[in-house]
């Protein structure tokens, strides 16, 4: 896997509580990166491994150490899009999981971060 030259930031959460990112200035929205153990290849294949166990999970987008995939919910098929984008520096897997409407997400996005998070210890 080729590594990125450079580091490049995931978008900004919207002003609602349906975002979490690691890269948030504020509370409500910060999440905590994913460290990994080992290399940064053997962390992505960790990663893509985590996303396949997510159930209605199609990723859309892969190019160096950035990922973006869709979950839709399993009642209404709402979208949600999941970013990941690997800080080889920093030994870190920065993340983003937002919802595409609504107001609230109940924790769906937090929870889904934590539960890729599991899949690294």
């Amino acid at each position: 896997m080729k590594a990125k030259t450079s580091f490049h930031a995931l978008p900004p959460c919207p002003d609602r509580p349906n975002c979490v990112s690691s890269q948030a200035t504020d509370s409500s929205h910060f999440i905590e990166p994913i460290r990994f153990p080992g290399s940064p290849a053997d962390a992505w294949a960790v990663l893509k491994f985590a996303l396949q166990s997510l159930p209605r999970t199609r990723v859309i987008e892969e190019s160096g150490w950035y990922l973006r995939a869709e979950v839709k919910s399993r009642v209404f098929g709402f979208i949600d899009d999941v970013e990941f984008l690997l800080d080889v520096q920093k030994g870190v897997i920065h993340v983003r999981s937002a919802s595409r409407i609504g107001y609230g997400d109940l924790g769906v996005n937090r929870n889904r971060i934590e539960h890729v998070r599991k899949m690294f210890r």
